[in-house]
């Protein structure tokens, strides 16, 4: 058993990490900047270590920093949590050189499902099924162009290394081809360092849906179901719920078994999220996540397991505490996520809270790292806080999401609480008649 795990990371998530922990027995180490020097992460671990100034390249990036304050507090394991350097496979390599163990992937998968193209072939390998597209990297404008001409219009260009929405562009006909395609390369290349591109068929109207899958890296693997992100605003989910409204008890099986298998046959783990677009009844495999998920919260919910509490285990060699055949569904959960933003052009809106309450009653889990008189950094990505919901049933948990709402307080600064307060009054969010464009055009209609 490990006796303490350092977290590499921030605000709520490295909450969630440190709670784990503590009911475990195990003791936690919370990392930071200087500008996070009473961030409740800091406040609520056993120990503590500043690892540099406020910017990210020189703390929370910082794989040296990161490093020493394992050997500083004798720390045995990292936890990355999400983001930051969760998926940086140098990262796990040094981890692991240095005698730590890291929780989560080995190198060689966040490596394999890191590059889109190879995860791609990866995937397809394994039998799950991918969008219609190239094979592999596009080189010359002219490539592009045969290859929009044989799949058909619409397409998506999209950077290898890309990730966030950024280095991805539509061709509607072939006249916009050669547009999209230099757009797409120049924004790989300025934000990755990587200007390869490939061509995927665009689908019109799909549902963002994602199978949770872990495994023991030993050949055994679960899936945990699916989530719908499809309410999305420029490829950033703001809206996620467990189990998708427009998947079938048949097709939940079916897709999680094939994704469960193609996990197990890499010897894959932890946790880990394979994402599709669906559409008429069908999956296309767009991207594999190597790390826990914002959202992990609504699977937890529907399952009654710990996810992070299994990835503590299965580092330390020991088995999964569940099966397949112990994980049945109980209820509906849904997420929101809450950022300091102000509306309606979503500006981080970093400043002092002068006012928290988080909601309560039963079914209801907010997950923040905000108290009164905390004061938002303007550095770092500006979700503040999730809002979790479980009920009995979809309807109830839309009615207890609505309720809760209502008692949760932020004030002094911005947040995007206004826009689920909005969302909530349409049919469509009721009904779940929506895509992955549906925010994008609510958007643009009543606060455009």
């Amino acid at each position: 058993m490990f006796e303490k795990i350092l977290i590499a990371n921030r605000g709520e998530i490295a909450l969630r990490v440190i709670r784990a922990c503590q009911e475990m027995g195990i003791h936690s180490v919370a990392v930071h900047s200087t500008a996070d020097a009473d961030a409740m992460h800091v406040r609520m671990a056993d120990e503590a270590v500043c690892i540099g100034p406020p910017s990210s390249m020189q703390s929370y990036l910082s794989i040296p920093a990161i490093i020493a304050a394992c050997e500083i507090t004798g720390a045995q394991a990292i936890h990355p949590g999400y983001g930051f350097l969760s998926e940086n496979a140098n990262f796990v390599q040094i981890v692991e050189d240095h005698g730590v163990t890291f929780i989560g992937p080995t190198a060689e998968h966040i490596r394999v499902m890191g590059d889109k193209i190879t995860a791609k072939d990866t995937m397809k390998a394994l039998g799950v099924p991918c969008v219609p597209g190239s094979d592999g990297g596009v080189a010359t404008l002219e490539d592009a162009q045969r290859i929009g001409a044989e799949i058909g219009y619409p397409v998506i260009i999209k950077a290898t290394a890309g990730g966030g929405g950024r280095g991805m562009k539509v061709a509607q006909t072939a006249a916009d081809m050669e547009s999209a395609f230099m757009t797409a390369r120049a924004e790989g290349k300025a934000a990755f360092g990587n200007d390869e591109v490939y061509i995927e068929k665009y689908l019109t109207t799909p549902r963002h849906i994602e199978i949770q899958v872990f495994g023991d890296g030993k050949g055994k693997a679960v899936h945990l179901g699916e989530r719908d992100c499809s309410l999305q605003r420029r490829h950033q989910k703001v809206f996620e719920e467990a189990p998708g409204p427009s998947i079938s008890p048949e097709e939940r099986a079916r897709i999680g078994k094939v994704c469960a298998d193609a996990v197990a046959k890499i010897n894959y783990i932890g946790a880990g999220t394979i994402e599709f677009l669906y559409e008429n009844g069908e999956f296309y495999f767009i991207e594999m996540n190597t790390r826990l998920q914002v959202e992990h919260p609504v699977t937890e919910s529907i399952f009654g397991v710990d996810l992070v509490r299994e990835q503590i285990r299965v580092a330390e060699g020991l088995p999964m505490s569940f099966s397949q055949d112990d994980l049945e569904i109980n209820g509906h959960s849904i997420e929101v996520r809450i950022n300091a933003e102000k509306l309606p052009n979503f500006s981080p809106c970093p400043g002092k809270i002068t006012a928290f309450h988080a909601p309560g009653g039963l079914g209801v889990r907010m997950d923040s790292a905000l108290y009164d008189g905390y004061s938002i950094p303007p550095y770092y990505d500006s979700l503040i806080g999730k809002l979790i919901v479980h009920g009995r049933n979809r309807a109830e948990a839309l009615s207890r999401l609505n309720r809760a709402l209502g008692e949760l307080i932020v004030d002094g600064v911005d947040t995007t609480l206004p826009l689920f307060h909005a969302l909530l009054q349409e049919e469509d969010i009721h009904s779940g008649n929506y895509n992955i464009h549906w925010l994008e055009h609510w958007l643009e209609t009543n606060m455009g």
